[in-house]
């Protein structure tokens, strides 16, 4: 009889447990903000929760300041050597070239913002630090040069922890050298843009970092030449609370403008066609 029998019912489907890959995460390094990669990627690396501007590869600034299709990158194969002798310098050489996947510590690229004509040199921190050496002064001299020729506008991304000391007084000199071709760019009236990010530290920041005929940084970027404790050690004095800042640095004067990385590019635009004389381009207004 049916009902001294079991029926048999068709089995559910076993549900699989997806995982989500621990490295879809990202935490902000500043508020502990917790999101999918995926979100900070479209906010170009700034936290959703509290606007924190997150480190960022040079290559990265390049895609979001040059109109696509138009990059091209310039002095590409120059590499440090090792100059001075200086101990175990050939081996980190190669450890950050493997690590960073780049030459040295700055690209630079001729391209088009917004439609006008740019040379765009982007430092990168992931190189020893954003470190100034040898390579980094000759790629902006040659950069520098090509701007004088081609009468391009001039853009210098910094993010560096200064100059790179197993190259002594070479990377030193690299202060004079860089400063040197951007006062040509002076005379010949063609605009420079410095650009600071987080950090903006040393000899750069003691060089070509200020000298733009606008400077303008990221939000909450350390900018200074120094830290904390050498100044204070050195004047004998307390310090105010975030006195090497974007912001501090803005409110007395020495940076004319912090600004989102969202705006950037526009921000950038707006200032070369003010500066050159340029009308607006079409389909782009000023804010």
């Amino acid at each position: 009889m049916a009902w001294f029998r079991k029926e048999k019912k068709p089995r559910q489907p076993r549900r699989e447990k997806h995982e989500i890959p621990p490295d879809a995460w990202e935490k902000c390094e500043r508020c502990g903000h917790t999101d999918i990669r995926e979100k900070f990627v479209r906010n170009l690396n700034v936290c959703p929760g509290c606007e924190h501007h997150r480190r960022i590869r040079a290559i990265e600034y390049v895609n979001i300041l040059l109109d696509e299709g138009t990059t091209e990158e310039t002095e590409s194969e120059i590499r440090s050597t090792d100059p001075l002798g200086f101990p175990d310098y050939v081996a980190r050489l190669d450890k950050a070239l493997a690590k960073s996947g780049e030459g040295d510590a700055i690209l630079t690229f001729t391209g088009q913002l917004l439609g006008l004509p740019v040379c765009l040199g982007v430092m990168d921190f992931a190189f020893m630090g954003g470190s100034m050496g040898s390579v980094v002064g000759e790629k902006i001299a040659r950069l520098g040069q090509k701007a004088l020729e081609r009468k391009f506008a001039f853009i210098l991304v910094s993010a560096s922890g200064g100059a790179r000391m197993q190259e002594g007084v070479l990377s030193l000199m690299q202060m004079a050298k860089a400063a040197a071709i951007l006062s040509q760019l002076a005379e010949r009236r063609i605009p420079y843009v410095s650009i600071l990010t987080n950090p903006t530290t040393g000899g750069v920041s003691a060089s070509f970092a200020m000298l733009g005929d606008a400077i303008v940084a990221e939000p909450g970027a350390v900018i200074g030449f120094a830290g904390p404790r050498v100044i204070k050690q050195t004047i004998g004095q307390d310090l105010p609370e975030g006195f090497q800042t974007s912001e501090f640095l803005l409110e007395h004067g020495m940076v004319d403008a912090v600004v989102h990385r969202k705006d950037l590019k526009q921000t950038v635009g707006k200032l070369l066609r003010h500066m050159s004389g340029k009308p607006a381009a079409t389909g782009w207004t000023a804010a």
